[in-house]
């Protein structure tokens, strides 16, 4: 899971700066437009329903594509429907992911290469 969220803290810490920053501000450059986007990406990403947490090898596979950007074109409104679907996708067409994270209980490069691989594939960015 740390390995997973790997840059998650950094990233929402420096999504919040910006936010506050640029509350007031009414022109952003794209580097800035993209790093808000990011960080909303991440905390609607974040957010569980009540009563259904996620499985450990969902909740390292929306990491590893939130971590990626995989989802960042998405409006923040359609993230969790989109991360439901990526899910059951995963879960229907790649189910050896899941059990490999069940069972190994690690997140090596490979796996988090082949994770981000499918999830592009799945979104038709690849």
């Amino acid at each position: 899971m740390k390995k997973a969220s790997g840059s998650l803290r950094i990233n929402l810490a420096q999504y919040r700066e910006m936010k506050e920053f640029t509350q007031f501000a009414s022109d952003l450059d794209d580097a800035t437009k993209r790093q808000l986007q990011h960080g909303q990406v991440l905390m609607e990403l974040l957010k569980q329903p009540l009563n259904h947490p996620m499985s450990h090898a969902d909740m390292v596979i929306v990491l590893v594509v939130a971590d990626a950007g995989i989802l960042d074109d998405l409006d923040p409104k359609q993230i969790k429907k989109e991360e439901t679907k990526l899910l059951d996708w995963f879960n229907e067409n790649h189910s050896e992911i899941s059990r490999e994270i069940n069972t190994t209980k690690k997140l090596d490069d490979n796996l988090k290469t082949r994770i981000i691989t499918l999830a592009k594939q799945y979104r038709g960015q690849e």
